[in-house]
């Protein structure tokens, strides 16, 4: 998938309606590209998703890994701030530690995450981007998330 790819479904989580129930689509077995979630509030997917680590997780593998992940934001993140202007990074650790739980997407993403960064296009709902990962042996994710405004 291409930074114009990964754009465009930016796009269509921004224009689709939220659905009235919660909504799961996994993909094959192997990958986590094309997982996404929905909700009455919310969307997320996973834009990019590395390579598992539990055969190997030699720091040079890990790294690559990182960098492929953290280019692919990069190239995401800066055609979002040239259509809405710089990002607000949200910390998620506190919506981890709060004894509330938190709405989803943020549940999600806090998960796996300890920042997104929010646009807010218009519309009454923000978009996010976030990198993460479950644990150390899961794949590096590069997550897409578009919400309403009162979930911030």
């Amino acid at each position: 998938m291409t930074t114009e790819d990964r754009l465009s479904t930016v796009d269509d989580l921004l224009a689709r309606p939220f659905p009235s129930e919660e909504e799961r689509t996994v993909p094959a077995r192997g990958t986590w590209e094309g997982y996404h979630s929905s909700g009455q509030r919310h969307h997320m997917c996973v834009l990019k998703a590395s390579r598992d680590f539990w055969d190997d997780r030699s720091e040079d593998v890990v790294e690559a890994a990182e960098e492929e992940i953290a280019a692919a934001f990069e190239a995401l993140a800066t055609a979002l701030t040239s259509r809405w202007g710089g990002p607000e990074v949200v910390d998620l650790r506190p919506y981890l530690e709060n004894e509330t739980p938190a709405p989803e997407p943020i549940s999600e993403l806090c998960q796996l995450s300890g920042e997104m960064f929010v646009w807010h296009p218009g519309a009454g709902r923000w978009v996010a981007l976030a990198v993460g990962q479950a644990d150390s042996e899961f794949p590096i994710l590069l997550l897409a998330a578009v919400g309403e405004r009162s979930l911030l």
